[in-house]
């Protein structure tokens, strides 16, 4: 990954647009940061308030440029990741599954996760999740930590044991949150300007909506793309229409998994990691966005989710690698392709939106159909747990 970032200006790694975001992009939010002030302004500016700490870190790492410090840091918690995913899979009960899978398919990705921050982001998920057998309010403070870099790390918490466990994870996010929150808005004025960039974006070109918009486009729709809010996006009759659809299929998705939760009634030891990866899927394949760098996260959930012997995801994970792959053919390589919506360009977006379709819809019905269902098998911590009802002096409850 280090070697091809190194060449990264050739023209089949997208002539230098991959490292661009952290030369010209990150750089310069590091700028307005550095003196104390969110770049609010800035229409491309559109991170939760968390975001400003990650990226005037590489400022602390003396003797290095901008883009060496953010590399290195990037590197750190690639570290962080692998190091506890292969922590958690020597323990009993547990595999090495997913540390192999976070080394393995990462770099199907390129150079692409070093040149961005979603591997810090992922950090936070990881560790949270990990955290959360042995120290719930650890998981909850860290999820909060990376809900305030990215949101989707929030997510991390929703499929917490009920009782105590949730209780604790809960409390510790909601505290943490409203402290940093009030720290940083201390420290920078205006940590919710995001907002307003956020709420005006449109349908991506490699979203669903994109999708579609793209095979319209080959039956002579007459929309066009056009470079808005950091992104290449539709622009066009029926794009609002395509926005409102997505919004309605992640509105959609938030209430499936609240009836989810609801309705669960059986726990197993990877239950919490099986419906975070769900959760963050079913969000991403509905978001009017799915850039490349997305997949950074959804491959750190399925490693996690791969630690377990008992989880449900194993086909899911392999959906994802698949998509992966795709998606490290579709940009930077054939990019081109996709802008300009040609064949080629269409046949990869249905491809790999397809794979993730299929892996969403996969995700959550085996985790329904584990935890929720009629006929699902209880979980062996749930026979365990009636065990030691029977003979509470030979076997503690626990999750």
């Amino acid at each position: 990954m280090l070697w091809v970032l190194t060449h990264d200006h050739a023209r089949l790694l997208g002539g230098g647009g991959v490292a661009r975001e952290v030369h010209h992009l990150y750089a310069r939010w590091y700028g307005v940061l550095s003196q104390g002030a969110y770049p609010a302004g800035d229409p491309l500016w559109q991170y939760p308030p968390g975001a400003g700490p990650v990226l005037l870190a590489p400022g602390a790492l003396p003797g290095l440029t901008y883009f060496q410090a953010f590399v290195t840091l990037t590197l750190a918690a690639d570290a962080v990741i692998a190091i506890a995913l292969t922590r958690a899979g020597t323990r009993s009960g547990h595999s090495l599954r997913g540390a192999a899978l976070w080394t393995a398919a990462l770099p199907l990705l390129l150079h692409l996760p070093l040149a961005r921050y979603d591997v810090q982001v992922t950090a936070f998920a990881v560790v949270a999740l990990l955290a959360m057998t042995g120290s719930p309010r650890a998981c909850g403070a860290l999820a909060a930590l990376g809900a305030l870099v990215k949101i989707w790390p929030a997510l991390a918490v929703i499929g917490t044991p009920r009782g105590r466990t949730t209780k604790e994870t809960w409390t510790a996010a909601v505290v943490t949150t409203g402290v940093l929150l009030a720290a940083l808005a201390v420290l920078f004025p205006h940590p919710f300007g995001f907002l307003r960039q956020q709420g005006g974006r449109g349908v991506q070109i490699e979203s669903l909506g994109g999708t579609a918009l793209a095979l319209a486009r080959r039956a002579g729709w007459e929309g066009t793309v056009r470079y808005r809010y950091g992104a290449l996006e539709y622009v066009g009759p029926y794009v609002p229409q395509a926005a409102a659809a997505s919004l309605a299929l992640t509105a959609a998705a938030l209430g499936a998994l609240l009836l989810w939760r609801l309705r669960a009634r059986r726990w197993s030891p990877a239950t919490p990691y099986d419906a975070a990866l769900c959760a963050v899927l079913l969000l991403t394949v509905t978001s009017r966005v799915i850039s490349p760098q997305y997949m950074v996260w959804l491959l750190g959930l399925a490693a996690v989710c791969l630690t377990s012997r008992h989880t449900a995801q194993r086909p899911v994970a392999a959906l994802l690698v698949a998509a992966t792959a795709v998606t490290a053919v579709m940009y930077p390589p054939l990019y081109k392709e996709v802008i300009h919506g040609t064949w080629t360009g269409c046949a990869l977006l249905l491809l790999r939106n397809g794979l993730l379709t299929a892996a969403a819809a996969l995700s959550f019905a085996r985790l329904w159909r584990g935890t929720a269902g009629r006929h699902g098998p209880p979980p062996p911590v749930f026979r365990a747990g009636r065990r030691a009802l029977r003979h509470p002096a030979r076997t503690p409850v626990s999750f």
